[in-house]
This record gives C-alpha cells, structure tokens and sequence, in this order.
C-alpha cells in the first residue's frame, strides 16, 4: 500500500547481526511504498549496514552494541531533528512484521488524530503464538495494567505507528528490550491518545532463535519493577 499523500512517514529499523534477512524486509517495504526507511545498526558485527545500504535505506550506526531501546531513541531523536517526519513506524529488522499491517497502524493518527497506535498480536484471532511466549506476555500485560495504569491487549510488540505529539514528547530511557514499557509510560506521562489495532506476527525458526528468550523476559519484568521500586 502506498503511503497516503501529503503525509511524511518513516519506517525505522533498529537492527543488531540481520545481514540474513534485512535485506528482504527493506524490499518488501520498498515494493509496497514505503520509501523512507531509516536502519539504525546497533554495533553489528556482520554486513547488516553494507546490506541495508545497498537495498536502499538510510543507515545509521552505533559503534558497539547498545540495545534495541537506544537503537530507537538514536533513530527518533535524528529523524526529529533531520525529516520532521509527520509518522514514524517502528519495525523489527527479524522479519516477523507484516507489511500490510503498516496501513492498519496508520490509518487512526490521519483519521481519528490518535497520537500512538500500537500492534496486537492478541487482538488478531488467527494469531499463533507459542504456548509458552503467550503465558509470559499475557502476565507481561497484566504486569503493565498494574504499574502503568495503560490498559492494553499486547504490551512488547515491536510493531506502533507514532503520530507528531508522540514523536516529539516520547523518550525511551531503558538501552535494552524494556523500551517498550517506557513508550507505555510515555503514554500515561504525556496524556497521548491511544489505540491497539490486530496485527501478525510469523513466528519463524529464525525469529525465534533471534528475538528476546522468553527466560529473558521474566529477567525483563523483574527490572522494571525493580527500577519502578527505586523511583
């Protein structure tokens, strides 16, 4: 789907050792439009920044590895400062993120002024997520209900739309994958619109191999509250 007119969106990529399939999902974001797509390589120590150049997108890129939540704030805090861009798309370098749901994310900040619009992978009921993954992001949303008050059906799903007041009032404070409960706190703190909308996500050997283990989830949730607990 092409990307509606007089609108400025960018799809930004953090991206860590993807140079297997990076190439392939800048392609098939190119065919369906989008052409605006920024990778921030995050001190990869293969060819993710040669291959993402070559198939056409911006690169930006991190000396060492610092995680996907600085990988993020680099990519925001340059297109805010660089594009101005009017929507920002964030999406997983793993191939896991369908592009047709992009058009579903965007279409509620250009027709019903929502600030953010976040992916639900629970929202969609032909969803298949693994047994175990889905026992520890169901405890992970109810988690996130209690300590942020944010009321959702999905709360780590690399896949949102932000709109111009997220854009410019969101800031992400953890390196690593608890970003997203910081974007959730970003939230609450700026009185952002919200909304979820169903989106799919292809559980692969080789997104599964590389995403977060679901032992480092448990290890994720026991920081948060514990950084929640020292504020």
């Amino acid at each position: 789907m092409l990307e509606p007119i007089n609108h400025k969106i960018f799809i930004l990529i953090p991206a860590y050792n993807e140079e297997a399939v990076i190439g392939s999902v800048i392609l098939r974001l190119k065919e369906a439009g989008y052409g605006n797509i920024l990778v921030v390589n995050d001190g990869s120590k293969d060819n993710t920044a040669r291959i993402a150049e070559s198939a056409g997108a911006e690169v930006l890129n991190h000396i060492m590895n610092r995680g996907q939540g600085s990988a993020l704030e680099t990519g925001m805090k340059y297109l805010r400062e660089t594009h101005r861009p009017d929507i920002i798309i964030t999406f997983d370098a793993d191939g896991q993120h369908s592009v047709e749901d992009i058009a579903r994310l965007i279409r509620p900040i250009i027709e019903e002024n929502f600030d953010i619009v976040l992916g639900s992978r629970f929202l969609n009921k032909k969803a298949r997520i693994p047994l175990l993954r889905k026992a520890i992001l169901k405890a992970g949303i109810l988690f996130t209900s209690i300590i942020s008050r944010i009321e959702l059906s999905d709360t780590h799903n690399g896949i949102r739309a932000l709109g111009k007041r997220a854009i410019n009032s969101i800031e992400i404070y953890h390196r690593g994958m608890e970003h997203a409960s910081d974007i959730i706190d970003e939230i609450a703190r700026n009185g952002l619109k919200y909304k979820e909308v169903p989106v799919t996500i292809t559980y692969s050997e080789y997104s599964l191999k590389k995403g977060q283990k679901n032992l480092g989830f448990i290890k994720m949730g026991l920081k948060i509250l514990l950084n929640k607990i020292i504020k």
